[in-house]
């Protein structure tokens, strides 16, 4: 292998309590309990923090993102403390791009001032849908009504940087009420808008009970290309599989992800991925799963494993075929210290199948590839 060059650096901060779990959800989220103990679990944070800074000893956090579970349930107070500790602990960017995910319907909507009085400065909506028929049937606790109130209350806020999510292939969905969903949200002109296919995951209450139903494959694809041409007609450009943002207002910390960037993870659960230039090597590092576990062991990191080289070549075009964007295989050799030509072969079905596009020093996904981004993959295991 050759020089690993670190590649950016993004902070992801993991907050794993719900109101209610919600059927299709396979991520590590817990519903609230009443002994729940908000500036406990912060200061486990910023202890957890403390401890991983070593591990990017000089480096500059470009992004950071609050997902979960919900951590707007928490409160605008213990968001701004963790924001501080994180500004004293590490080199961050200026203007660098703060997303805190929020759910509606679970009451936190004073906050928003605060929230942005913190350092927020993008929100990301769980929407899901905006017909209540639709939103019953994912467990979802707030209705469209709800939403809606919530979206203008962050606008009131000053929040101009917002994201909605919507999905499609719903139970019952047509290709007509499909677009009809989405048209609704389109209408609120957010920034970003994820438009994603509802998957029914393992471990997850719609797996063991299945929703009756729900659209076929042929459907599936129909309404997949439906909602990019009403999208892209609205102004709203695709640059990932289900990501699409209008004034070039994309999603940097994910963006980060999708190009095989660093990322710092703390709290329940969290995953890191750091590349270390003088080991020559790239480590994944996981931190206990359990809310419990985690804040009852002090060295709060579970698992550390280094990937291997098949590890890097596999999981950095895991990644990089979800965008529509060129590859450019010097950057892939610079990031994994691993030569093009050993992808490259691995890609030669694909290649002949017209699947991805090979010239020179670069890959292309074609949209025929873009379709079936999951088989490219495959190749690679």
């Amino acid at each position: 292998m050759g020089q690993i060059i670190p590649p950016p650096l993004s902070l992801y901060i993991h907050f794993p309590w719900c109101v209610k779990k919600c059927p299709y959800c396979d991520f590590n989220s817990h519903t609230l309990k009443k002994d729940f103990n908000e500036e406990g679990y912060v200061n486990h944070l910023i202890k957890d923090l403390e401890q991983d800074v070593p591990l990017v000893w000089g480096r500059t956090i470009n992004s950071v993102f609050m997902g979960g579970g919900t951590p707007s349930l928490f409160s605008a107070n213990s968001i701004e403390r963790l924001l501080n500790a994180v500004r004293m602990l590490l080199p961050c960017k200026p203007d660098m791009e703060v997303t805190m995910e929020v759910n509606p319907g679970t009451g936190e909507y004073d906050n928003f001032v605060g929230y942005k009085k913190a350092g927020v400065n993008r929100l990301s909506f769980g929407f899901q849908s905006l017909e209540d028929e639709n939103l019953k049937a994912l467990g979802r606790i707030h209705n469209s009504k709800q939403a809606v109130a919530a979206y203008y209350m962050a606008r009131e806020a000053g929040f101009d940087n917002i994201n909605l999510d919507m999905m499609f292939a719903l139970p019952k969905q047509t290709l007509k009420t499909a677009k009809e969903d989405l048209l609704k949200l389109i209408e609120l002109e957010p920034e970003h808008i994820s438009y994603y296919q509802l998957t029914i995951e393992p471990n997850t209450l719609f797996a063991v009970k299945t929703p009756d139903f729900l659209p076929n494959n042929d459907s599936l694809e129909a309404m997949y290309l439906q909602g990019n041409t009403c999208l892209e007609e609205s102004g709203y450009h695709q640059y990932e599989v289900s990501a699409y943002s209008k004034n070039e207002k994309k999603c940097q910390h994910n963006v980060n992800y999708w190009q095989f960037g660093d990322y710092l993870g703390i709290g329940a659960g969290a995953h890191s991925k750091i590349s270390f230039g003088v080991s020559n090597e790239v480590v994944r590092f996981l931190k206990y799963k359990s809310p419990k576990d985690y804040q009852n062991n002090s060295s709060y990191t579970q698992e550390k494993r280094v990937l291997t080289e098949d590890d890097l070549i596999f999981e950095y075009m895991l990644n990089a075929v979800r965008l529509k964007k060129v590859i450019k295989l010097p950057d892939f050799s610079i990031t994994t210290g691993i030569s093009f030509i050993k992808l490259i072969n691995k890609l030669e079905y694909a290649i002949n199948m017209k699947w991805v596009i090979y010239q020179q020093d670069t890959l292309e996904i074609t949209p025929k590839g873009f379709l079936v981004s999951d088989e490219v993959v495959k190749l690679l295991l």
